[in-house]
């Protein structure tokens, strides 16, 4: 079965930190842009990060500096490193991938997507 599988959603504090990982199964990521998308409550869905095959990264701005996107080829899997959490940090998280044949990645046109986590950040 291809699927992307996510771990590492819950609640945090403000100012904390939390790491999002997304595992590719039935397939491998060595050919695939990687983005990381988000859906706060009552808002819609909105791309925040992505990253190339040869591990160029692009961030909007609400997120620029706190978080990083990361993949390890080796075990499959794309991680979101998210620091400093805020909460309009809060919303459903989704990783999503598009197979590519360069070094470039956008929020935009990805194919197969994760089911999503719930990421809430709350004292």
């Amino acid at each position: 079965q291809l699927q992307l599988v996510h771990s590492g959603g819950g609640l945090v504090q403000p100012g904390g930190s939390l790491r999002l990982s997304c595992a590719a199964s039935g397939f491998t990521l060595d050919n695939y842009a990687i983005g990381w998308f988000r859906q706060p409550p009552g808002e819609e869905r909105e791309g925040i990060s992505c990253i190339s095959t040869v591990g160029t990264a692009n961030y909007v701005d609400s997120v620029k500096g706190r978080f990083t996107i990361s993949r390890d080829n080796f075990k499959n899997t794309a991680y979101l490193q998210m620091n400093s959490l805020k909460p309009e940090d809060t919303a459903v998280y989704y990783c999503a991938t598009v197979p590519v044949t360069d070094g470039y990645c956008s929020i935009v046109e990805y194919d197969m997507w994760g089911q999503g986590t719930q990421v809430t950040v709350s004292s």
